[in-house]
């Protein structure tokens, strides 16, 4: 009986693996890495997940009116059902999920079941895998479950976050009408609203924003208020730098503007401000900010800024040139360069330290729309994908490269010194490495290919229906 693929094809991340379902009749089966697994009723929809390293495959798998995670060919226990996505955690090591039996939920850890409740949610794993947590409501009450063991009980629970060491754990709980952040079983002030919860990189911080009386909003970090109040907050960021040593969110101002006739609200109209705050210093108003971003030593800050139907970055406190619209600032891992994408009416540019560059029809990567302008490790090169007509290729360290029909968001070698990106010409694909194409293939994993450290790339890729793992190997010069 002939086998037919369904549903989409997973590949790992990280060491080229790839994984897929296959329909036999009434049966269903993985195959994975070419290797055929056993059938069964049916396989769970998009339940397919690799560790990051593509070393272990996990997925749901049907048999009757039962379900059970299969992890590397094993079967684990059966369920009523198994409820959301497979985690893996530790690296790959450790396995959670949510399933039920009945009308009641838990976790299962490691193939352990643990307590069931009414209902649970926001299943995760600490950085590093060591711990779990997630939130477990029973009755009309809600409480954190870390580690397997029970919290106290909220009337409601928003969000919880891990430090990035694992070791603490903030969440943000509901007493009656009030909100309020807890860590280690103790709680912080009481406000009306709490948002944008997060620990700094070093984990000995905690900062949020938070609306108290008559709705004025304020940063709170680590359980203090920071001056100035503000009319708005929450508009979706709080940022420590890289060193824990700074931090900035985004606040807003609301004025009344005198408008000469009377309308339907009155003499007025309500226009509101925006500004970056950082360090408890407010910056420059603007009519909206956008993407902050600090550089990685922490010691630059940059940001989009609106002014009127214009935009610019704003770094170091500076305005720079206003253009339509602009992309999110990239910073060279040293912090001394800067770059972003902006655009003007139907051209766009790649802006490098404030001087825009030749001007094109697209920047970004051709196939999905994501921005592409990356620096190698050391800072010194640029590459980005781009579009002129109907074509498309790759600018590197400022030198427009060879056309074809697309090219896709390159990737520099760990060292800096090679670079690599998919290119497609009619209905073929192929990687471009060092300036050298490789073979023709119809399909690339162009998401998926990957530098090692000896300087070879490798990349899944498919042609006349059979599957191939390629190492692309430099051409010695």
């Amino acid at each position: 009986m002939p086998s037919d693929r369904v549903g989409r094809i997973v590949t790992s991340r990280r060491g080229c693996h790839i994984a897929f379902v296959m329909a036999k009749g009434e049966k269903q089966y993985v195959v994975r890495d070419g290797q055929s697994g056993q059938e069964y009723d049916g396989i769970v929809k998009d339940s397919l997940v690799f560790t990051e390293d593509g070393k272990r495959l996990a997925y749901v798998a049907k048999r009757g009116d039962k379900q059970f995670v299969i992890l590397d060919g094993r079967e684990g226990p059966e369920y009523d059902g198994i409820l959301g996505n497979l985690l893996f955690g530790g690296d790959g090591k450790r396995l959670a999920y949510r399933a039920k039996r009945g009308d009641k939920q838990f976790m299962v850890l490691d193939g352990q079941a643990g307590l069931e409740y009414d209902e649970i949610r926001l299943l995760r794993f600490s950085p590093g895998g060591k711990r779990t947590a997630y939130v477990a409501q029973a009755g009309d009450r809600q409480f954190m479950v870390l580690d397997g063991q029970k919290e106290s009980e909220y009337a409601e629970i928003r969000s919880f976050i891990f430090s990035p060491d694992g070791e603490r754990v903030a969440y943000t709980a509901r007493k009656d009408r009030k909100w309020c952040v807890v860590i280690h079983g103790q709680e912080g002030p009481q406000y009306d609203d709490l948002v944008n919860l997060v620990f700094s990189p070093d984990g000995k911080h905690v900062a949020y924003e938070a609306a108290g009386q008559g709705y004025k909003w304020r940063l709170v970090l680590d359980g203090q208020e920071v001056e100035p109040k503000y009319d708005n907050g929450g508009f979706g960021s709080v940022l420590f730098s890289p060193d824990s040593k700074h931090v900035a969110n985004i606040a807003g101002r609301a004025a009344f503007l005198k408008v000469p006739e009377m309308t339907m609200a009155g003499p007025s109209r309500l226009s509101r401000k925006a500004f970056v705050v950082l360090d408890g210093q407010p910056g420059p108003e603007y009519d909206g900010i956008g993407t902050m971003r600090f550089s990685p030593d922490g010691k630059r800050l940059a940001y989009v800024a609106k002014k009127g139907d214009r935009c610019c970055l704003v770094l170091d406190g500076e305005a720079g040139p206003e253009y339509d619209n602009v992309g999110y600032p990239i910073f060279s891992l040293d912090g001394k360069r800067v770059v972003y994408e902006a655009g003007n009416g139907g051209k766009r540019y790649v802006v490098f330290d404030g001087q825009a560059g030749p001007d094109y029809d697209w920047i970004g990567y051709v196939w999905t729309g994501r921005e592409s302008t990356v620096f190698s490790p050391d800072g010194k090169r640029t590459a980005y994908a781009v579009r002129k007509g109907d074509k498309g290729f790759v600018v590197l360290d400022g030198r427009d490269g060879p056309q074809y029909d697309a090219a896709s968001r390159p990737v520099f070698s760990p060292d800096g010194k090679m670079m690599a990106y998919v290119a497609r010409r009619a209905d073929k694909r192929f990687v471009v490495f060092d300036g050298q194409e490789g073979p023709e293939y119809d399909r690339i994993a162009e998401d998926d290919y990957c530098f090692h450290t000896d300087g070879t790339v490798e990349y899944l890729a498919i042609k006349d229906g059979t599957f191939f793992r390629v190492k692309h190997v430099p051409a010695e010069k």
